[in-house]
């Protein structure tokens, strides 16, 4: 597994692409499956509901668009780490469907976005404080991983 994205072993060889666009429909699918009652219940303490994750995925969504826009405008820029944790201290409550719709608007502003820079700025560096140089491409597959990542999650706690 690389250190640059933590999450590529989650990569099904779909193109990035492919995998971006369809996350939001899937997570729809499967928040509906779980029933409103499972999709606020957590797993076990300490562990995210389904909500939660979906908030997750919104917060992440909203970093991942000013990182790729980062990169983009600007030359080798830092970017800033966050603590998840420290964030989903705001997520009780919220209803999966609202982060949904979060999520959903910006991942389509982030697919335009992307879809305009490849291939072109794959190879723009960006600095990650924790991980190293990566490159604006390094950003979306580390998109698509985490992505994957949290569906599966999301599939275990609708069943």
């Amino acid at each position: 597994m690389s250190t640059l994205n933590p999450y590529e072993g989650f990569l099904d060889g779909r193109a990035l692409e492919t995998i971006l666009a369809a996350t939001p429909a899937e997570i729809g699918r499967l928040i509906e499956a779980a029933g409103p009652a499972k999709v606020m219940t957590s797993p076990a303490p300490g562990k995210w509901s389904a909500a939660e994750i979906v908030c997750h995925l919104a917060d992440c969504e909203v970093v991942f668009a000013f990182r790729l826009r980062q990169t983009l405008a600007e030359d080798a820029p830092t970017i800033q780490p966050f603590d998840q944790e420290k964030w989903a201290a705001t997520y009780r409550g919220v209803p999966a469907s609202q982060a949904l719709d979060v999520f959903s608007a910006l991942r389509g502003w982030n697919l335009r976005l992307i879809g305009g820079a490849l291939p072109a700025a794959a190879a723009r560096p960006v600095i990650h404080p924790e991980r190293g140089t990566m490159t604006f491409l390094t950003l979306v597959e580390t998109m698509a991983g985490h992505d994957l990542n949290h569906l599966g999650q999301l599939r275990r706690l609708a069943q």
